[in-house]
Formats: structure tokens, C-alpha cells, sequence
């Protein structure tokens, strides 16, 4: 069966899918070319001239990842309801406890961006934008008089530095915390951090 012909940007978009695919179950290390070429039935030459080398290709790929991250953030921050609503249903969703999928990525990525300096700006440029968000979000809370907090950003560094942290406790080291405690540090970091008491964010779910 002869395979569809695609336009260039729809072909990037699915070589980037099977890149991100690929270096999930392989780590970033040891993905090549070949094994994005032969997940979607295509010719190393192909990737290579869509990509020209390994590293542009892990680079574009967790771009690709990230933007669909921020995409995602966007749209629970953008929400027509509370600050405390929109902050809550984006913490729950970011942690390693919830539904964002791409721990393990991210975590490969974080490693590889020590030696490699595009993929440190994807990371990096992630990292600012997901904080950017959070830090926004509880500025507006503060501004609706729905919670206290003196520095929005340093609470937004605090929360993904603690949401970092498990993401790796739970990933990469199996039982070192159960996930229901996880959930409960997470909660609590919030509610503290916002001058709150814990069951105003499961009122604030309702």
C-alpha cells in the first residue's frame, strides 16, 4: 500500500511525534536516526534532510514536546473561572501525580541539556514560560482578593522546584514516595503558600 504523500510541515510534525515516541522509550542517549526512521517506515535519509543531524532532530523534538505542554497549561490558565481554580487545576494537572504524560521526557531531557546547548534552551525557555504562567496566575488571585502572597514568582519558583523534585522521586525511583503522599505534599505546598487552609482547594474543585 503506497503511503500517503505529505506536505513538509505535516511530515515534520509526524517524524517529531515518532522522535518524542522514540526517545521515551529509548532515553535520549540512545535513540539514532534509524530508529525514528524505521518506527514510521521511512528512510534515515529522509529525517537527515528534514533534520540534517541526532541532535537538531532531539532538539526540535522536545520543542515540539513543549509546545504542546504550554498549550496545555495555557488553556487551564485561560479558564472563565477563579485564579484559585485555574492555579489549582494546573498544578494537579503538571504534577507527577496527575495527567501530564512527558515526566520521563522532560527528565531525559534535564540530563541531556548538560552537554548539549540547544536542547538547555528548549528546557530552559519551558521552564520560564510554565513559571511566567503560575507567577501571572497568583498575581491575579492576589489582585481578586481570593488568597495572600507577597512574591507570586519566587511561590511559582518554589512550587515547580517542589513538583520537579517528586517528578523524579516517582519516576525514577520507584516506592521512594506513594503517590497519594506526593499528591498531599503538593497540596499542602499550595494552600501554604497561598495563606490558605488545605480544604479551600478541594472547595475550590467543586
Amino acid at each position: 500500500m503506497a503511503r500517503v504523500r505529505l506536505s513538509v510541515a505535516e511530515r515534520r510534525e509526524e517524524l517529531l511525534r515518532a522522535a518524542v515516541e522514540q526517545i521515551e522509550a529509548r532515553g535520549v542517549s540512545a535513540v539514532r536516526i534509524a530508529d525514528v526512521a524505521s518506527a514510521l517506515g521511512v528512510s534515515n535519509a529522509l529525517v537527515l534532510y528534514h533534520f540534517a543531524t541526532k541532535e537538531k532532530l532531539v532538539a526540535a523534538a522536545f520543542a515540539h514536546a513543549a509546545a504542546g505542554d504550554l498549550a496545555r497549561l495555557r488553556r487551564l490558565l485561560g479558564r472563565r473561572t477563579t485564579a484559585l481554580r485555574r492555579l489549582r487545576a494546573a498544578v494537579r494537572w503538571y504534577a507527577p501525580t496527575g495527567q501530564a504524560k512527558g515526566w520521563r521526557l522532560w527528565i531525559e531531557g534535564w540530563a541531556a541539556a548538560l552537554r548539549e546547548p540547544a536542547l538547555q534552551e528548549v528546557t530552559r525557555d519551558l521552564d520560564r514560560e510554565w513559571k511566567a504562567s503560575i507567577a501571572e496566575v497568583i498575581a491575579q488571585g492576589v489582585a481578586a482578593e481570593e488568597f495572600r502572597c507577597p512574591d507570586p514568582t519566587a511561590t511559582a519558583l518554589r512550587l515547580t522546584a517542589l513538583l520537579d523534585g517528586l517528578a523524579v522521586q516517582l519516576t525514577s525511583y520507584r516506592g521512594a514516595v506513594s503517590r497519594a503522599r506526593a499528591q498531599e505534599w503538593v497540596d499542602e505546598a499550595l494552600a501554604r503558600e497561598l495563606g490558605l487552609e488545605r480544604e479551600a482547594l478541594t472547595a475550590s474543585a467543586r
